[in-house]
C-alpha cells in the first residue's frame, strides 16, 4: 500500500519559517518526480514547487527565493523549507509523487497570521 504522509505544518507569524516533510512508503521515491501543491478553500490546488529525479527544481514566482524543495532518497522523504512566510501562503499543503502512477498525501495545514 502506497502512503505519502506529510508533517510539519502549523501556525506561524508573518516572517516565520516552517519545514514540511513528506515520508513515502510503498514506493521508491527516487523514481518519482515529486512536488508540493497547496490549496485554499474554494480555489483550485496549485503547484508550489517541483523536483525531478535528477533534482532539477522549479517554483511558482510567488515563492521563489523563500521556499526550497529538496529530497532525501535514502530516507524516502521530500521536504519543503518555507522561509519569510506571508499570510497569502496560508493553505493546505499536499505532497505529490508522479511517475507511472500519481499519488497524493493527505495534506498538512499551514497558517500564517499575526
Amino acid at each position: 500500500q502506497v502512503q505519502l504522509v506529510e508533517s510539519g505544518g502549523g501556525s506561524v507569524q508573518p516572517g516565520g519559517s516552517l519545514r514540511l516533510s513528506c515520508v513515502a512508503s510503498g514506493i521508491a521515491l527516487r523514481r518519482y518526480v515529486m512536488a508540493w501543491y497547496r490549496q485554499v478553500p474554494g480555489q483550485e490546488r496549485e503547484l508550489v514547487a517541483r523536483i525531478t529525479e535528477m533534482e532539477a527544481t522549479n517554483y511558482i514566482d510567488s515563492v521563489k527565493g523563500r521556499f526550497f524543495i529538496s529530497r532525501d532518497n535514502a530516507k524516502n522523504t521530500l521536504y519543503l523549507q518555507m522561509n519569510n512566510l506571508k499570510p497569502e501562503d496560508t493553505a493546505v499543503y499536499y505532497c505529490n509523487a508522479n511517475w507511472i502512477y500519481i499519488y497524493w498525501g493527505q495534506g498538512t495545514q499551514v497558517t500564517v497570521s499575526s
